[in-house]
């Protein structure tokens, strides 16, 4: 358990700065950060705060698809609603006029580190994120299938933060084409082995959790 909470924590401490670092470039945002930046246009929100408030408004919805979170759920909520502003802080004291091929390698760094955050944190196997638990929820609810549940979902969420003066861009684009061979490359080398010993009549037996297999995984947030 100290080594699923500590990959836990750096997990979503990793994806709070890889949201920064790939909004900073201003090319284009993450599907579900386009619409926490349209959130941000509109009431005048910072942008943690919109992703916090977007959070919660997604586990309101995991009510009536009787999912339930963990610990990790929770966590996904605060630690990266709570880190996002200071890490936009941060960036913000670089040059303001950075050339095009220093926002790019930005960009491209942020997605890299979001698909390791995301595969530390799934890995650490605490509970999805809540747009993940969303997802899982509608796949459970409507029996339909992840691809294009997941597609449907992003790119409503795209549309209305674009709508609302979100982000739109080739940052969004290649995010989506690239974050799941990413997870799909690095969750396996950081799912933790989870066991559970019990006893039966006396005889202590271990069962192994299946191992992820990941291969279409996209975005976990």
């Amino acid at each position: 358990m100290p080594r699923r909470l500590l990959q836990l924590f750096l997990g979503l401490s990793l994806y709070a700065l890889s949201i920064a670092m790939v909004v900073h470039p201003a090319l284009g945002s993450m599907p579900w950060d386009v619409l926490s930046q349209g959130l941000s246009v509109q009431f005048g929100w910072s942008l943690g705060r919109s992703v916090l408030v977007s959070s919660v408004l997604v586990l309101l919805c995991w009510i009536p698809l009787r999912q339930r979170p963990g610990v990790g759920t929770v966590a996904n909520v605060l630690v990266i609603g709570v880190l996002v502003d200071p890490f936009v802080a941060l960036l913000n004291l670089l040059p303001e006029q950075l050339p095009l091929i220093a926002r790019v390698a930005l960009m491209l760094a942020g997605i890299a580190l979001n698909g390791l955050a995301g595969a530390l944190y799934i890995g650490a196997r605490l509970g999805p994120g809540p747009r993940d638990g969303l997802m899982t929820g509608l796949v459970a609810r409507t029996g339909g299938k992840v691809a294009p549940i997941r597609i449907g979902i992003e790119l409503t969420v795209v549309l209305i933060g674009w709508a609302l003066g979100g982000t739109v861009g080739v940052g969004t684009v290649l995010y989506a084409l690239s974050v799941g061979p990413i997870l799909g490359w690095l969750m396996p080398k950081f799912a933790v082995p989870v066991t559970q010993d019990r006893t039966e009549a006396g005889v202590v037996t271990s069962v192994d959790a299946p191992r992820c297999q990941p291969t279409s995984v996209k975005r976990s947030r």
